[in-house]
């Protein structure tokens, strides 16, 4: 792989189909053009996040030095250059930014929140406790607000609990990862994990997942939903979801993974295999009985 395109970091854009979670959950999955306005939109994210992941490496190139896997990242390792870093990213963030203007439905909003909360995430937030996992989870967020402004949908509040805990929970596991597997050196990578310990890490862990299951679980069964969807079927989706946060606990805890979700979402076959049965079963459900209602 190319390593300006490596440092693009591609496999951290299955992220980004956040930005597809109100169409599908709007019933509008076959509708060409809000199809289109979203898919407009995972690629203006795409380029910022990408511009991002760029801005951090340049920050971070001393302390990814001192980190086992990331000292193998294209600029750590010398097989790009900061002459040749710094344009890309501008390049990026300027296409990102330039087509969230650029459709009938201006998402530019949340695309540009998400920018500026990153820049300070890279240049201060990330060395605060607490307030760095945040940033990241409200980044997950702001990946579903960009896709529901751009089909002109609103997000609902159980969509927004959903995403927020889980985000929080990858969050804290990779914060976990990186302070297990760096020990003593942490804090030369990242100040923060210095406030950070297992056992405090394990004790967010926990209620994070617990809440996630119960908030999802709520959502399949809530009047609101039974009457949008016009059935009750979706609560048989439960089960996938209890199952994939158990697996990630377990990928996390037993087998010490969980420094990159994305990577780990994407190679861990079971995992990937429920993600898929979980997205299929859901429409199946939503889409048959908005068929039948019709």
């Amino acid at each position: 792989m190319p390593p300006l395109l490596e440092a693009m970091r591609p496999h951290q854009w299955v992220k980004n189909l956040l930005v597809f979670a109100p169409l599908v959950f709007a019933k509008r999955m076959f509708d060409a053009e809000a199809a289109w306005h979203a898919g407009l939109a995972f690629v203006a994210f795409c380029c910022v996040a990408s511009g991002i992941y760029l801005l951090n490496d340049l920050l971070d190139l001393e302390r990814d030095l001192a980190h086992p896997e990331k000292r193998l990242r294209p600029l750590p390792s010398g097989r790009m250059s900061k002459q040749a870093a710094i344009p890309a990213m501008l390049i990026l963030i300027t296409i990102g930014v330039g087509l969230a203007f650029s459709g009938e439905r201006w998402f530019h909003l949340p695309l540009v929140l998400y920018l500026v909360i990153n820049v300070c995430y890279s240049f201060w937030l990330k060395h605060l406790v607490i307030v760095d996992t945040m940033c990241i989870a409200v980044g997950f967020l702001l990946r579903v607000y960009t896709g529901g402004v751009a089909i002109d949908v609103e997000v609902s509040g159980w969509l927004t609990l959903c995403t927020f805990f889980v985000a929080l929970l990858l969050a804290f596991c990779k914060r976990r990862h990186e302070l297990s597997l760096l020990g003593e050196g942490s804090i030369v990578h990242r100040k923060s994990l210095e406030e950070y310990s297992l056992p405090f890490l394990d004790q967010l862990i926990a209620p994070l997942g617990a809440l996630t299951v119960m908030t999802y679980a709520m959502y399949t069964v809530s009047d609101q939903t039974v009457s949008f969807f016009k059935t009750r079927n979706l609560v048989y989706t439960v089960p996938f979801v209890v199952y994939g946060i158990f697996r990630y606990l377990y990928l996390v805890h037993i087998r010490t993974a969980g420094g990159n979700p994305t990577k780990l979402l994407l190679k861990d076959r079971p995992m990937l295999i429920n993600i898929l049965l979980w997205f299929g079963v859901s429409v199946l459900v939503i889409y048959s009985a908005a068929g039948s209602a019709s």
